[in-house]
């Protein structure tokens, strides 16, 4: 019988690369890969539909589903940071620590984006940083956003600012026009180079730019504690038509991201690049703070984080209601 041929768009990530690549087999399936940077393609899939499975923002896919969005998600998380600790300062701020940002202009890339989005929830609920007492300034252009698929206003009572075309969240946190900004991401450059090519870098003394947190290994630590989980970014979502005509779909293609991050997770040690000289005592330390796996699929093993990103998404106004988890996610995953 001949394997149903999928187009799969996704960015590069170890723990599904042995997918993409067909190192591992999704049983039925033939997966035709693009690589593409998460900003296109989730600007791309919000807007034209066009790929069968695609990689997805958890806080778009939120919106999107609840405005009637035909497509389902896998509950496959293989993107997780601690976002909140992204967040550099200028010292002439006043800023000393993240209750400070009070009142203070914070720039993100995009208002309506799973980072932005944890990283607002963190602020208000760890540290007393309320949503409505800080002025947000945006980056992305609504032409290229996530937001202008989705048809993105900003929430009421929410101090909003588009930052100018000639301007980005590096030139102006330099240059001392914003107080905080998002910009220690490892996507933040690249996402600066696609969204703001023309953008000057800023004139400003970058050695008065600070991480907010320091010690992010700390701070990481700090969170999982408490709550269990880290922050997840993206899921992998099948266009509602793929998943009524052929409803396996689903379960193959989750078991096949099992498996894939499987693979990477036995060969992780000894891909390590050698330039890394402590790279085995911070994976050991890694699995020390997080355990063995930090990169739990499943909805069993991720439903508390994913009940706090809903009533997040509910309390920032993105999402009218706050939704249940099981119905945000293919039937035949919900057990997993």
């Amino acid at each position: 019988m001949p394997k149903l041929t999928l187009s799969f768009i996704s960015a590069f990530n170890e723990r599904v690369q042995p997918l993409m690549d067909g190192a591992v087999q999704a049983e039925g399936l033939e997966l035709i890969p693009t690589y593409s940077h998460p900003a296109e393609t989730f600007w791309r899939q919000l807007k034209f539909q066009e790929f069968e499975i695609a990689e997805m923002s958890m806080s778009s896919y939120l919106i999107a589903r609840s405005q009637g969005s035909d497509m389902i998600a896998l509950p496959v998380f293989p993107s997780r940071r601690f976002f909140h600790t992204e967040i550099s300062y200028h010292v002439d701020s006043g800023v000393k620590e993240a209750g400070d940002l009070v009142g203070k202009r914070i720039g993100v890339a995009e208002y309506q984006q799973t980072a932005a989005l944890w990283t607002r929830g963190i602020l208000e609920h760890d540290f007393g940083v309320s949503q409505y007492k800080v002025h947000w300034h945006m980056e992305r252009s609504e032409e290229l956003s996530h937001g202008g698929a989705t048809g993105f206003t900003p929430p009421p009572g929410i101090s909003f600012h588009q930052i100018p075309a000639d301007k980005s969240l590096a030139s102006m946190l330099v240059d001392h026009e914003l107080d905080a900004a998002a910009v220690a991401g490892p996507w933040a450059r690249a996402a600066s180079v696609i969204d703001r090519s023309s953008r000057i870098p800023g004139s400003g003394d970058w050695s008065k730019v600070k991480p907010l947190f320091p010690d992010r290994i700390a701070e990481g630590a700090r969170f999982f504690q408490k709550y269990s989980f880290i922050p997840v970014n993206h899921a992998y979502i099948i266009r509602g038509d793929i998943h009524r005509k052929y409803p396996w779909v689903a379960f193959n293609l989750y078991t096949g991201f099992v498996k894939a991050k499987a693979l990477a997770a036995e060969k992780l040690a000894e891909r390590i690049p050698s330039a890394l000289f402590f790279g085995r005592e911070y994976l050991a330390m890694t699995r020390e703070i997080f355990g063995d796996d930090p990169f739990p699929y499943g909805l069993k093993a991720n439903r508390r984080m994913l009940e706090t990103l809903i009533s997040y998404s509910y309390e920032q106004g993105l999402t009218p209601k706050k939704m249940k988890a099981e119905e945000l996610f293919a039937e035949s995953t919900i057990e997993l």
